[in-house]
């Protein structure tokens, strides 16, 4: 457990750097003679880390990949019973911000490099901490691109995000966007000089909610999610400067998140097409200067492991675990999956501590976490 009260003690709020905790990784790493190499966001404040322990003939290529991500989400306004960077033991339960979320993983992932520099593996193990995966698994691509830049063509990966130690093979797609409406302005006394921006705005939020009842009604559906269809909502909306203007700009995010079989393109396509070709038209009717913008701000790809995968039958025979399980939280295994990587997902801890003030994973969870970890070396050791 030292690994993971160290990596809780670092504080790797997602907006704030991870450097602290990549560098303290990378140098410990470096000093048992292993070489990993950083990925590094534009800014150069964040990082990526990749590590291979090869295998018994030197080959870096293939094997199977244990991917965690190091940020954590904000403690802000949370009543926390303890310090959320001071990781405290109180009755069995391992307390800390990213205990359960994830740190309980990379620190037990870290814990076994020792016992696998001893061994004559198989094939490969590698270690993968990304950044920023809190805030729309941003730095996972990153590494992806470098991944296939080397060559190493990991032949599966296990995201250990907290499932109780309980395989999941499958996950929804999030998908966030801001939608700017720019009308133009006017008293509103005066309405044919202007062109309401609000009023555009929420006919389009109203098409997504169209959108919404329609998966809800229609599906496809997928009885294996809590919520067994795709989803879509607007969150935010923010516009006007008062009751006697047209206001000139409307700025709203929405989000939807769709089953593995449902083509997250085209229900972004739907929605900006209506923007485009239905309520654009009529605004420039009113104002030639009137527009309709998009941005993505999120992107995790659904994720559908394949049942006939290496990684799946190795995960589910380790875990002794044969239930079909998905959920509609997103991860980055979705992008390991897009890569062409087959993954999985299990890892200690409950998700219904994630993000919580007094986050905690279970001891026994890390015991079972260790013990997972082990066996997956043993498996992977030549006789």
């Amino acid at each position: 457990m030292v690994w993971i009260e160290r990596l809780v003690r670092i504080d790797t709020t997602s907006r704030a750097s991870n450097l602290g905790l990549i560098e303290t990784v990378r140098d410990e790493l470096c000093q048992r003679g292993l070489d990993p190499w950083l990925t590094y966001d534009a800014a150069g404040g964040k990082a990526n880390l990749f590590a291979t322990v090869p295998a018994a003939d030197g080959r870096v290529t293939g094997g199977t990949v244990l991917s965690g991500h190091t940020d954590v989400v904000p403690v802000d306004g949370q009543d926390w019973s303890s310090d959320p960077f001071a990781p405290e033991v109180r009755e069995g339960k391992l307390y800390g911000r990213g205990t359960a979320d994830m740190k309980g993983f990379i620190g037990t992932a870290l814990t076994q490099i020792p016992d696998l520099l001893t061994r004559r593996l198989r094939s490969p193990i590698h270690l993968a901490l990304s950044f920023d995966e809190e805030v729309g698994c941003l730095g996972a691509p990153l590494m992806l691109a470098e991944i296939a830049k080397r060559g190493i063509a990991p032949q599966g990966c296990i995201v250990g995000e907290p499932t109780s130690m309980e395989v999941v093979v499958g996950h929804k797609g999030i998908n966030i966007y801001r939608c700017q409406v720019h009308g133009r302005t006017s008293h509103s006394s005066l309405p044919q000089n202007g062109v309401n921006a609000i009023e555009y705005a929420a006919r389009l939020v109203c098409f997504i909610r169209d959108i919404a009842d329609e998966l809800r009604r229609d599906g496809p559906f997928d009885g294996a999610f809590d919520t067994p269809f795709s989803t879509a909502q607007t969150g935010v909306i923010a516009g006007g400067a008062g009751t006697n203007l047209i206001p000139q700009l409307c700025t709203f995010d929405f989000e939807f998140r769709n089953l593995p079989v449902v083509d997250a393109k085209k229900l972004y396509t739907r929605i900006t097409d209506y923007a485009r070709e239905v309520l654009l038209p009529r605004m420039k009717e009113e104002a030639e200067e009137a527009d309709i913008g998009f941005e993505r701000l999120a992107l995790a790809p659904a994720m559908e492991a394949e049942e006939e995968a290496k990684i799946t039958a190795l995960v589910r025979a380790l875990a002794r675990d044969t239930a079909v399980r998905k959920v509609s939280y997103g991860t980055e295994g979705g992008q390991f999956q897009e890569a062409g990587i087959p993954t999985i997902i299990c890892g200690p801890g409950d998700i219904l501590q994630a993000h919580r003030p007094d986050e905690f994973v279970a001891l026994d969870q890390i015991t079972r976490a260790e013990t997972f970890l082990a066996d997956l070396i043993r498996a992977n050791t030549a006789q």
